[in-house]
């Protein structure tokens, strides 16, 4: 098994207006009780788009793999389930003014990055994908920039997420996973481990 960096994301946008949008707001508490996450890319935001005139249901933005948010994103409780329906609707990154930090945690332990914006940038730039919905955007971690267009906007990312995202230590049960040999050889030292065989 390979653990997989993510350093360049390049696919269409879909922008989603509104400061301190919280977890409830991105999946109902109703989801909350399944057993896998399985299914839950079909509710995200599903309250909202009741009122009808969502994002998630434009057809234009239909297949986007980018979410453009506005400021305090994903605010509210702790539960990776937000972050788990997104990544199941298809978003791969995740650009905006700011995050909350337990919502960017859970993001970057799934390989899906979140930076940062200035207010005016993230405006522009959903003003843009809202014109022209099926322009390119591309997240380059490296650089630290997100282009589209002829436009080119510096972003930022704590740099601890930078970090694991570009090595791939993002993976938390990949890199178990990869280090099973060194797992079986450090418990069969440890007598409190042998005892349990």
């Amino acid at each position: 098994m390979s653990i997989s960096s993510v350093a360049r994301i390049e696919g269409r946008a879909v922008p989603v207006r509104g400061n301190d949008i919280d977890t409830d707001r991105v999946i109902p508490a109703r989801y909350l009780r399944c057993v896998t996450f399985d299914g839950l890319g079909e509710h995200a935001f599903e309250d909202d788009r009741k009122a009808g005139g969502h994002p998630f249901d434009d057809p234009r933005f239909q297949g986007a793999s980018i979410l453009v948010v506005n400021r305090n994103f994903g605010c509210g409780s702790s539960r990776e389930h937000a972050p788990q329906s997104l990544m199941r609707w298809g978003i791969r990154a995740v650009i905006g003014e700011s995050f909350a930090e337990i919502f960017r945690g859970n993001c970057t332990a799934m390989g899906i990055p979140c930076v940062t914006a200035d207010g005016a940038d993230v405006l522009l730039l959903m003003e843009a994908v809202e014109a022209e919905p099926g322009q390119a955007v591309v997240m380059d971690l490296r650089t630290k920039t997100v282009t589209y267009g002829d436009r080119a906007v510096k972003v930022q990312i704590p740099n601890s997420a930078r970090s694991q995202l570009l090595e791939g230590a993002w993976d938390a049960t990949g890199q178990l996973l990869e280090g099973t040999a060194a797992v079986r050889a450090t418990a069969a030292r440890l007598p409190y481990v042998s005892g349990f065989k």
